[in-house]
């Protein structure tokens, strides 16, 4: 069967127009150069990776890494808000250029983003008021927990303790408000949101009842740009062999990055 002509012309131009748009997304280290903007998706109330300052500003480890990396490009940086759960999706739908927002590198999310050599680390906890006794998973049974939605702490919590009724929150600034106001009394995240905790309720006394898991952290990338994910690569091995990322977390985080992310980043 012979199509006709202007058919042809139609699927011809169509075709074209599908392939400029392919080239147009292929090399998206050119296009952040291009548009002198880098665009960061951050979950913003993550307690010293990622919070507003007395003027309503971002700022914290995450922030200040995301600000380095675009005077690293020459670029401007735009923080893009986002929820916890939505740092993968803003990223999938190219509202964002990465995402730079304590983000485990996991088999799971590395099935569906590409992720930097390491730049940090976060240590999870499970905490509880000083008079509760809880030393392991086993002894969540029949307890209530808080956590923070499509987070690690999610994914290790409902794997391992099993028979604990677990609360799911959207981010961790809810997280805290309901460890304070009473509505959980067990949580699961990181020792700086228990201290968050402890200064807004210190009556409570929370304290680390066992440690989760040490684990490194990645920058987040769109499958498909192998330049920006080679750049951000040496970008943070750079600034881990200078120290300069070791100077940000600990301003924030008051210790060294943990040794975990060196030797990863080296591998």
């Amino acid at each position: 069967m012979t199509l006709p002509r202007s058919l042809l012309r139609t699927t011809f131009a169509a075709a074209l127009l599908a392939c400029s748009a392919h080239a147009a997304q292929a090399d998206q280290l050119d296009d952040i150069r291009k548009s002198g903007k880098l665009r960061v998706a951050v979950a913003i109330g993550i307690p010293l990776f990622s919070f507003t300052d007395a003027a309503m500003e971002p700022t914290g480890s995450d922030v200040e890494t995301a600000r380095e990396l675009a005077r690293g490009l020459g670029v401007k940086l735009e923080v893009v808000p986002v929820t916890t759960a939505a740092r993968i999706s803003t990223l999938q739908a190219r509202r964002a250029d990465m995402t730079i927002s304590v983000m485990s590198i996991t088999e799971e999310r590395a099935k569906v983003v590409d992720f930097s050599v390491p730049y940090a680390a976060i240590t999870i906890i499970t905490a509880a008021p000083r008079d509760v006794k809880i030393a392991g998973y086993a002894d969540l049974a029949g307890k209530r927990i808080g956590l923070t939605r499509a987070t690690t702490n999610d994914t290790l919590t409902t794997k391992e303790a099993k028979g604990a009724e677990i609360m799911r929150y959207e981010d961790d600034a809810t997280l805290i408000t309901s460890a304070v106001t009473g509505q959980v009394s067990i949580f699961s995240a990181t020792p700086s949101t228990m201290d968050e905790i402890n200064r807004r309720a210190p009556g409570k006394n929370f304290e680390i009842k066992f440690s989760q898991l040490d684990s490194p952290l990645g920058i987040a990338l769109n499958k498909g740009e192998p330049r920006l994910k080679e750049w951000v690569d040496r970008w943070v091995s750079a600034n881990l062999e200078s120290g300069k990322l070791n100077q940000i977390y600990r301003k924030y985080h008051g210790r060294d990055i943990p040794n975990v992310v060196v030797k990863t980043a080296q591998n």
